[in-house]
């Protein structure tokens, strides 16, 4: 999962190379944290949050179908 949160970011900024994705685990949830550059925020996040919720809601479709819960963190 942590590489389709990655692909989907660096399609969408236009610094690639800044964009890292961390995973981690809460209990028996894991979480993605992605991190671009200042400048790209708002074009992963989008207006509105609508960029933001396709990329969540991509990865826990791809989740469920592992049967596994997961939360995608933006900083």
């Amino acid at each position: 999962m942590k590489e389709l949160v990655e692909v989907l970011a660096k399609a969408l900024v236009d610094h690639p190379e800044e964009v890292v994705v961390t995973e981690s685990y809460k209990d028996d949830t894991l979480v993605l944290e992605l991190k671009v550059a200042k400048d790209d925020m708002g074009k992963v996040i989008g207006k509105q949050g609508r960029i933001a919720k396709a990329i969540r809601t991509l990865v826990k479709s791809k989740a469920s179908k592992d049967d596994k819960k997961v939360i995608v963190e933006i900083q």
